[in-house]
């Protein structure tokens, strides 16, 4: 068993190059070649049950985010001098020296999924807010699946910058330019009149613990994504329930607003629930959907993989009229969007 780790560790150091950080590519390296084998944090890693790299538990991404965590509150100081912004060190010695003397924190944090919002998402819900907008001309009740801690239900706080135009307010917190492709949306700026979203284990934006574990996901050589994500945390207000995704969205289903669209909408979320709640998602979405009018029309966006060789297919579903639109593919990261909308 102890020769899934390696496995695992290099399967995520090739995900980490294909998205951009050289740096979790080598320390995702290191792991996978000198694994120390007698902390408690290997013998559980070691007796894990089921899948444990990227399509499964994920516990590579799991302790890097505990090494980050400790670096980022300054509790190993030779750690963060061979991290990216440090004094400069060898990294194999303070990755082993960590791993020793923090087993105990660091197999308490693993305990948990590795858990981000990963805000350059939000291009693609700009991109489809003002494509509905322009659609139906209604304001937006906005219900997110698989929330986290909700900065992408913000997205109409920050601003699209593509081919030299900005979609979104003049005082948007922060601006997303991935690498677009395709028509630009319409210039049709979406009112959202109520959001809510849900997750299992949600983070709240407010509470230092969970901003922690927000940024110690996010990978140490991508200054970007930890500035965007402190940026979209200080206008996050909208409250996320913790409950299961697919019981919440009855309830929220069970009632309309005239007058109002209803969007609800995932980002690489829907494909990590189990079958089963795909399925009956599925048929409280088409049953909702076969009960919308005019004036109470639904729709229904996810970003999430598929059988695409690249990225993440963007899928929306409009009723009245059961309309299954393919609306382009985008990076996981959000990093780049090609847009067919």
């Amino acid at each position: 068993m102890a020769d899934r780790l390696p496995a695992a560790f290099a399967e995520q150091a090739a995900s980490c190059a294909a998205l951009g950080s050289p740096f979790m590519e080598r320390l995702m390296r290191h792991l996978a070649a000198h694994w120390p084998g007698d902390t408690d944090l290997a013998r559980r890693f070691v007796d894990w049950p089921g899948e444990i790299g990227p399509r499964g538990a994920s516990l590579p991404l799991r302790l890097a985010s505990g090494l980050h965590a400790l670096v980022l509150t300054g509790q190993d100081d030779a750690l963060a001098a061979a991290y990216p912004g440090g004094a400069g060190g060898d990294l194999g010695l303070a990755l082993d020296a960590a791993l020793h003397r923090h087993d105990a924190f660091l197999s308490q944090w693993c305990n948990r999924a590795p858990q981000t919002n990963e805000i350059r998402r939000s291009a693609v819900l700009i991109a489809v807010a003002h494509w509905l907008t322009a659609r139906f001309g209604l304001p937006i009740v906005l219900s997110e699946l698989g929330a986290s801690a909700g900065l992408n239900l913000m997205f109409d706080r920050y601003a699209l910058d593509i081919a030299g135009r900005r979609f979104g307010p003049a005082d948007a917190v922060l601006r997303l330019k991935p690498d677009w492709h395709g028509p630009l949306p319409p210039a049709t700026p979406p009112v959202i009149a109520r959001r809510r979203g849900v997750d299992l284990a949600p983070l709240r934006a407010d509470r230092p613990e969970d901003e922690l574990r927000l940024l110690s996901c996010l990978w140490p050589d991508q200054a970007d994504r930890l500035s965007r994500t402190r940026a979209a945390l200080q206008v996050q207000d909208a409250t996320v329930d913790q409950a299961d995704a697919v019981e919440w969205l009855e309830q929220r289903l069970a009632s309309t607003s005239p007058g109002h669209l209803h969007l609800v909408c995932h980002t690489v979320a829907w494909q990590y629930f189990p079958p089963e709640a795909q399925r009956r998602g599925t048929r409280l979405l088409e049953a909702a959907g076969a009960r919308a009018t005019p004036d109470t029309p639904l729709a229904w966006f996810g970003m999430e993989a598929d059988a695409g060789a690249e990225g993440a297919g963007l899928r929306l579903r409009l009723w009245p009229g059961d309309l299954d639109l393919a609306m382009g593919r985008a990076g996981f990261h959000g990093q780049w969007v090609n847009w067919s909308g």
